[in-house]
C-alpha cells in the first residue's frame, strides 16, 4: 500500500535521480522560506537516513545544485550497513556468554555509607 506522503511527493514533484540503494529523489516547484526548492527523498524499504549518500545529501541541502552522478567505487570500499542501533545486531562490547566485559571485570560500583 502506498504512503499518502509518498504518493503526494511523486505527484507534486519532479523526479531527479535514484542512487544505488534504491532512495528516490525529488524536486519541488514550491520554495522554502528562504526562497530555493524544496528536494526531498523517497526511502526504499525503511525510512534510514543514512543510507543517503554524501553527493545526494549536499544536493538536499542545498550545499550544491549538481545533480549527483554514483561515484566511481574502489575495491577497498565497502557496501553501506543500516544503522544498527536499537537492534540485535547492534555492536556490543560484552564479551563470552557471560556478559562481562574486560573493563567491567576490575570495576566496583561505590557504595554509600
Amino acid at each position: 500500500m502506498w504512503d499518502l506522503n509518498k504518493l503526494w511527493i511523486r505527484l507534486t514533484s519532479k523526479f531527479i535521480a535514484e542512487d544505488k540503494s534504491g532512495n528516490q529523489y525529488f524536486e519541488s516547484n514550491k520554495h522554502d522560506y528562504l526562497g530555493k526548492k524544496v528536494r526531498q527523498v523517497v526511502y526504499k524499504g525503511s525510512v534510514e537516513p543514512s543510507k543517503v549518500p554524501p553527493m545526494f545529501h549536499a544536493w538536499l541541502h542545498h550545499l550544491t545544485n549538481e545533480i549527483p552522478k554514483e561515484p566511481e567505487r574502489f575495491t577497498w570500499q565497502k557496501d553501506h550497513i543500516a544503522n544498527l542501533t536499537g537492534t540485535k545486531l547492534a555492536y556490543s562490547p560484552y564479551l563470552g556468554d557471560n556478559k562481562r566485559s574486560k573493563v567491567a571485570s576490575d570495576y566496583q560500583a561505590w557504595q554509600p555509607k
